[in-house]
């Protein structure tokens, strides 16, 4: 670990402070704020350096108090919350895409009008199975406002979706689509279908909606069955985008300016671009988020050639997504994906060590390393967020680690040349098919396996073990 550095600390407290926002809220008390900023500030400037620098993070944790405060107050905000039960003419603008249930399907989407008011709020649309407006697509509908639904079979949907800023559902009697959405939204949408088009053109059924789940992070197009398969394996993590997706690109497109002869600050910008771009097209998922700070933050600091670290990176994704919506603490993706990439951090060299005396090549012993430290890591979260945990992770992603870099390469290669030579683009998806193929072979022979994932009190269990080894292990290995 990197030595704590005051850049570290004022981090950690405006996070610190953005996350206390769910338990105190204080954005009503502005001259509170501003009089304990005040006060803070009177003390840095005849404090010495030590204090100066406490004076500095208690200043970033009030800032980050106050507003985390304010966009709470702002998700929770909800004009259409008055209007439940009333059933009116609306224009609302399709953000996602349709996922469907044993009897309805859900989209997300922002109001724009209702009723012929001007009203600007998020909300959640159902409708019948079947056909369904496209993502981006600018839409007139008939519905009827509701209350999300209350909890049931252990999944509090009003929560999770509050949590979005989203307080009513509009079920859809009639909709008609009456134009597309410009901007960055569009831009995004249209992003988003030429990847998905583009990168497994020819392929079709389950290596499809594999490949989308890997690339795009949607899983909607996968069975019920393998999703089970894919979380009873401990490589459910691989259908949400991971840093690696984003390391891979900006890899691609570094060598690719390389080969070119581009120099190397234009190379960093492409990759910045690229970067940029993927984002758009998948999403603001935690981990995509997480990754791109990261992964931006590497090229900005090579231009401006400063040294980066990778504690001070990872605290500074958590700003940004706790300051765009401090309901994302409470997150499984968030959780999650923090967990995991700190375990990386603090125990991955240290395992390591610990595996150099073992025949093991160095590859495999890096997969052993890192599957081991965030299975560890995140069983915890896992048996909290869902009641079980996956047993078999390691293995699972020592058989499939060796094929996720060829798959992400062939998809991205794919959609790059399939503009250009579309007969070149299939035949490298029919190639990726039989990567994803391997993978899913995969998933299904571990989750075959007795005992690959445990629920209830031995989920608990499980979880508690794993506590236990990484106290001990801090302890060993520091």
């Amino acid at each position: 670990m990197t030595r704590v550095l005051p850049a570290h600390l004022v981090a950690a407290a405006l996070v610190i402070g953005l996350a206390a926002a769910n338990a105190v809220r204080v954005a009503a008390t502005a001259a509170t704020l501003t009089a304990g900023a005040l006060l803070v500030a009177a003390a840095a400037a005849c404090a010495p350096r030590a204090g100066r620098l406490v004076a500095a993070a208690a200043l970033a944790g009030l800032a980050g108090l106050g507003w985390g405060g304010a966009r709470l107050d702002a998700l929770d905000r909800s004009p259409l919350r008055a209007e439940i039960g009333r059933a009116a003419r609306a224009l609302v603008v399709v953000t996602g895409e349709p996922r469907s249930g044993r009897f309805d399907q859900r989209l997300p989407a922002r109001l724009r009008r209702f009723d012929g008011r001007p009203l600007g709020e998020r909300v959640q649309l159902e409708l019948p199975l079947g056909r369904a407006p496209p993502q981006g697509g600018i839409v007139s509908l008939l519905a009827v406002v509701r209350r999300p639904r209350a909890p049931s079979a252990g999944f509090d949907e009003r929560t999770w979706l509050r949590r979005q800023g989203v307080h009513v559902v509009l079920r859809v009697d009639e909709w008609h689509l009456v134009g597309r959405r410009g901007g960055l939204g569009g831009v995004a949408d249209r992003l988003r279908a030429w990847l998905r088009r583009a990168s497994g053109p020819g392929l079709a059924g389950e290596r499809r909606a594999v490949l989308e789940g890997i690339v795009l992070g949607d899983d909607a197009g996968l069975s019920d069955d393998l999703k089970q398969r894919f979380r009873r394996s401990g490589l459910y993590h691989l259908l949400a985008v991971s840093g690696q997706n984003v390391v891979l690109l900006a890899g691609g497109v570094l060598l690719l300016a390389w080969g070119l002869g581009v120099p190397r600050a234009w190379a960093h910008v492409a990759a910045l671009a690229a970067i940029g771009a993927y984002v758009l097209a998948v999403g603001p998922q935690p981990s995509v988020i997480r990754a791109a700070v990261a992964g931006g933050a590497t090229s900005v600091a090579w231009l401006v050639a400063r040294e980066r670290d990778p504690w001070h990176v990872l605290l500074l994704a958590a700003v940004v997504l706790l300051a765009w919506n401090p309901y994302t603490l409470a997150d499984a993706g968030f959780q999650l994906s923090f967990a995991a990439v700190a375990a990386i951090f603090l125990a991955v060299r240290p395992l390591l060590r610990v595996l150099e005396g073992y025949p093991l090549p160095p590859t495999l012993a890096a997969t052993v390393a890192v599957s081991t430290a965030c299975g560890v890591a995140t069983a915890p979260v896992l048996w909290l967020q869902f009641g079980a945990v996956p047993l078999l992770g390691v293995l699972a992603n020592a058989l499939v680690e060796p094929a996720v870099a060829p798959l992400l390469g062939l998809a991205f290669a794919t959609a790059a040349v399939d503009p250009v030579a579309p007969s070149l683009a299939e035949a490298l998806a029919w190639l990726d098919g039989w990567v994803v193929a391997y993978v899913v072979v995969c998933a299904r022979a571990v989750a075959a396996l007795p005992a690959a994932q445990v629920h209830g009190p031995a989920a608990g269990a499980a979880a508690l073990v794993c506590l236990v080894l990484a106290g001990l292990a801090a302890r060993r290995l520091r």
